[in-house]
């Protein structure tokens, strides 16, 4: 992350304007704060990727509520995406096409100077699926885990623009646990360093929060843990009964369960989901 700040602070003078790319179902704990002290007052458009797998009123809420200034002081614009289809990639080159027009209009760029964008975000948010679908081929590596993209990459869009990608940028201490929960529940760090039954658990102990009608229904759930002592452990035992997750001796098997939870929520099988509301 060191290597990666540094390359940054290296190349924002050449940067006309970063694009920003976050989850759209924790579009508080997939932003970095230190971005937007990296980028140095260059303008930002922040983009609320994964979009088709977020709550659609939560999003309309956020994208509402970043435009009037309050929830991202400096944004030039705020839009929703789903990069890995190329919904709202259209719109993104919209938006573009007019931040160059007023340089040129404002004389701080000459339209033979082609616009320069940074794509920043952290690891797993679908920055190189973005860069791809900019591009128009598999200009940068795609995973479905961070820490794909390694190095720094300028490419050059059809329309002449220029694009620096970069490597995801995380924070190496979260000073709010809960941050980091959502990040791991949403697959942007690795899940080999965590434990994966307890991380199971715990995104069952939010989505019976908020999405309960959903979690019922992909799971068959009967209860949904009502009257018991842990509301949670008691779906996740249903869930793993009702899948055949048992080991022998008619055990749970925990850790298959938490894995299936948890893939099937990163997948959007569960249903649409926002984990981070305005408050």
């Amino acid at each position: 992350m060191k290597k990666t700040r540094e390359m940054i602070e290296k190349h924002l003078s050449f940067v006309d304007v970063v694009c920003e790319v976050c989850d759209a179902r924790i579009p508080v704990s997939s932003r970095n704060p230190i971005i937007k002290e990296l980028t140095g007052g260059k303008p930002r458009i922040l983009i609320l990727n994964k979009s088709d797998l977020a709550d659609e009123d939560a999003t309309s809420e956020w994208l509402a509520f970043l435009r009037s200034g309050k929830g991202a002081e400096g944004l030039y614009a705020a839009m929703k995406m789903n990069a890995m289809s190329g919904q709202g990639v259209r719109k993104l080159f919209e938006k573009l096409d007019v931040f160059a027009e007023e340089k040129i209009a404002s004389g701080t760029n000459k339209s033979a100077i082609p616009l320069r964008l940074m794509v920043l975000g952290i690891p797993n948010s679908g920055k190189s699926s973005l860069i791809n679908r900019l591009k128009g081929t598999r200009a940068a590596q795609v995973g479905d885990r961070p820490g794909v993209t390694r190095g720094k990459q300028w490419l050059t869009l059809d329309n002449g623009m220029q694009l620096l990608d970069t490597p995801g940028i995380l924070w190496p201490k979260f000073e709010d646990p809960q941050a980091g929960l959502n990040l791991a529940f949403c697959g942007s760090i690795r899940d080999e360093i965590m434990d994966i039954s307890d991380l199971g658990l715990e995104l069952i102990r939010v989505l019976l929060k908020g999405y309960e009608p959903l979690l019922a229904e992909r799971y068959g759930l009967r209860h949904s843990g009502d009257g018991t002592e842990d509301p949670a452990l008691a779906c996740m035992e249903e869930i793993a009964r009702r899948r055949g997750l048992i080991l022998p001796g008619a055990r749970i098997d925990y850790e298959r369960t938490a894995r299936t939870v948890l893939d099937e929520f990163r997948a959007g099988k569960i249903g649409r989901i926002t984990l981070e509301r305005i408050r």
